[in-house]
């Protein structure tokens, strides 16, 4: 049962390292953030069409849901243009701290979604993650347009994973994906030819280190990982699942290092901001978990 159990945990840190790994790919496919996104959601549906065939879901949902997953999946769109053009704009590792800062924005938009009130402590954790981020911005100012770029990033993939809270009570989370990822790349699509662009030989002409690499963005980086991270929720509790996806940047940063120590080094500051707004992540998690367990245990008594 041990070896059962180390088996699915060393899968979700496998997962998180992909996680992690996905800023890297984002660095060395040479297209822009734009079309990058459309390819790589354009590619991981398809894939997820594929999965959705083999195993025989039904995919069939209302207009309105799917109203409600299209204006999820432009958020999607927008969160990975900017935290893609966050990394061409500074590198990987103001890109992942600022991607980081999404708890901050958590705490203020999930109780407008789930009508419950700001938190005390919620506050005190928002007010030490804008230190940390004002830490990181006093030191590498020549970054700005990316730290910008990577908190707009942060804002995006939290609305994104706050609607997507409200649907998974409803809807099977492959259902939800691939509408998102198809909604993405039809506003993706709009807006290229809205911006003077045309789908030409040149565009779908791309060297094949860049194919390889966004095949792997889009296949394992996106699709398996997607899949995979709710498959592992069978096992290990959402808590410990969420906890755990906290090191995505630690694991980013970490290897963004090993493979560009010429870009990638940063200041003392940069690190002193980043390990305050990651510690500050991962006390409120903790935080929750003790005061959801608290609050169940006084049910229980009562």
């Amino acid at each position: 049962m041990r070896n059962v159990k180390l088996k699915h945990y060393l899968h979700l840190h496998f997962l998180i390292l992909i996680a992690g790994f996905t800023a890297i790919l984002g660095k060395k496919i040479t297209i822009g953030a734009l079309e990058l996104v459309w390819y790589r959601m354009a590619i991981a549906g398809i894939i997820m069409f594929i999965y959705i065939k083999l195993i025989k879901l039904n995919i069939k949902i209302s207009k309105k849901t799917l109203l409600q997953f299209s204006v999820a999946g432009v958020i999607i769109a927008l969160h990975w243009i900017t935290f893609f053009e966050a990394i061409n704009q500074a590198n990987v590792s103001i890109a992942l701290a600022m991607f980081s800062s999404g708890a901050f924005f958590a705490s203020f938009i999930e109780p407008i979604f789930f009508k419950r009130r700001i938190l005390g402590y919620e506050i005190i954790f928002g007010i030490v993650v804008i230190l940390g981020v004002l830490l990181i911005t006093s030191s590498e100012m020549g970054y700005i347009n990316g730290i910008i770029l990577g908190l707009c990033s942060a804002l995006f993939s939290t609305l994104f994973a706050v609607i997507n809270g409200r649907f998974i009570e409803q809807h099977r989370a492959t259902v939800i994906s691939f509408y998102e990822f198809v909604s993405g790349v039809v506003f993706l699509t709009i807006f290229i030819l809205l911006s003077g662009k045309t789908f030409d030989v040149e565009f779908f002409t791309l060297s094949n280190e860049d194919w390889i690499y966004l095949f792997i963005l889009a296949s394992i980086c996106t699709a398996y990982a997607f899949i995979g991270s709710v498959d592992v929720m069978r096992y290990i509790s959402p808590f410990t699942v969420i906890l755990s996806y906290n090191l995505e940047p630690i694991y980013g940063i970490a290897i963004a290092l090993f493979l560009f120590p010429e870009t990638e080094k940063m200041s003392p500051q940069f690190y002193l901001g980043a390990i305050l707004i990651l510690l500050t992540v991962l006390f409120d998690a903790v935080f929750k978990n003790y005061k959801s367990r608290k609050r169940k245990t006084k049910e229980i008594t009562s």
